[in-house]
């Protein structure tokens, strides 16, 4: 997988340091596909998360 765009903000991994978006993701789940910039469908359960993009599949903590 590439990642071109920030999982948190969705903007492109060019455009800044997201340093706030890596803290960030290390509590939460991403909400971008790093590869296409696709809002993903989340899911947060007790255990972990688990998001999908319609194009690129499913990410999980788990």
């Amino acid at each position: 997988m590439t990642e071109v765009y920030c999982g948190h903000c969705g903007r492109d991994l060019a455009d800044g340091s997201h340093e706030d978006c890596r803290q960030a993701l290390a509590l939460e789940p991403p909400r971008y596909c790093a590869e296409c910039r696709r809002r993903m469908v989340v899911q947060v359960h007790p255990m972990g998360w688990s998001a999908r993009c319609s194009v690129h599949g499913e990410l999980s903590s788990y």
